[in-house]
């Protein structure tokens, strides 16, 4: 077995343990008991996808000091995160646009809080070096694994990408599959295209991935989205937790941005990344915490018209009627 190799197994372990494990959560050892030493009341059980925002939060020193209780409820992928949220198991989800809507869609009781914002560069179209698929035309007639689910933005930028070329959705045969196991099907050359995000888009180019087309020059949103559940927005004292969590994450990712060194090392340490990998996962994160806006909300909205135009999203979202403003502003 290769390093490479073993860092990508690694990685995928660590991911599948994460799914594993979500339901009960870790202690942040961060959060401290509050400034007067007591313990606090409030527990703020923070959903997460692959480590990302913890890893994130405890490189930057996000939640030292603060008055509340951390946990962290671990994912593969959005849609288990989701399942989580629906059962009460996690008070906020980290998910891009389409996740988030989709789970709207479906009833998932939360409200978008604030938004995350990058280039798009980390959602892309992968295909194996020696295959004939050069370009998003290509794809005509053949199979692409979209991960991790319906309604994942790697699937929003599969149906832009293929418009963009003039095909339409029904062009291509779409299959779904988690990260992990569409990962070890790849490496055996078992998939003609996956539409995939993240660091498993990071992994796949370093183990010879080509990547024909990412999510950059608008075909995706860029936009992510911070959400919490109902429930813990109609607790008063929680719903005041969750106001300083949020703006201690924007400024974990202003800490990113000032740090890409040691924010790499992070995520060497604690997802067993290779430090190829871990650079990509930093030149592509999310940048910046930022409210919702109008031109936030416009732009989601789109993606949600798109996806429901080719039926993926049914029923369509309002995105403006499923945020809740109150909690991050400038």
């Amino acid at each position: 077995m290769t390093r490479s190799t073993r860092a990508l197994a690694a990685a995928l372990a660590l991911s599948a343990l994460a799914l594993v494990t979500a339901g009960c959560g870790t202690q942040d050892d961060s959060a401290s008991n509050g400034p007067a030493g007591a313990a606090s009341d409030v527990t703020l059980t923070l959903g997460d996808q692959a480590k990302n925002l913890q890893t994130l939060a405890n490189a930057a020193g996000a939640f030292k000091g603060a008055p509340y209780q951390v946990k962290w409820a671990e994912f593969e992928g959005a849609a288990p995160l989701f399942q989580a949220a629906q059962a009460g198991a996690a008070d906020t989800t980290y998910a891009a646009d389409l996740p988030t809507l989709q789970a709207l869609s479906g009833g998932v009781p939360i409200k978008a809080v604030a938004a995350l914002r990058n280039d798009g560069t980390s959602v892309g179209i992968v295909t194996r070096k020696n295959s004939t698929i050069r370009k998003v035309a290509d794809l005509k007639g053949r199979t692409v694994v979209v991960s991790s689910a319906k309604g994942s933005i790697s699937e929003y930028l599969l149906a832009n990408a293929l418009q963009q070329a003039g095909l339409t959705y029904s062009d291509v045969k779409v299959k779904y599959l988690l990260p992990t196991d569409a990962q070890a099907a790849f490496g055996a050359g078992r998939i003609d295209a996956w539409a995939i995000f993240g660091v498993y888009k990071a992994v796949a180019t370093q183990q010879g991935g080509r990547e024909i087309v990412n999510g950059a020059d608008g075909r995706v949103s860029g936009y992510g989205f911070i959400g919490a559940t109902d429930k813990a927005l109609a607790d008063r004292s929680k719903k005041q937790a969750l106001a300083d969590a949020v703006k201690r994450l924007g400024t974990a990712l202003k800490w990113a941005r000032t740090h890409p060194d040691a924010y790499a090392a992070a995520i060497r340490k604690n997802n067993g990344a290779s430090a190829e990998v871990a650079r990509t996962i930093v030149s592509q994160s999310y940048g910046e915490l930022v409210p919702i806006t109008p031109e936030v909300t416009q732009s989601v909205q789109k993606v949600a018209d798109t996806m429901h135009g080719i039926k993926v999203l049914d029923p369509n979202v309002t995105v403006a009627d499923s945020v809740d403003t109150s909690l991050y502003a400038k």
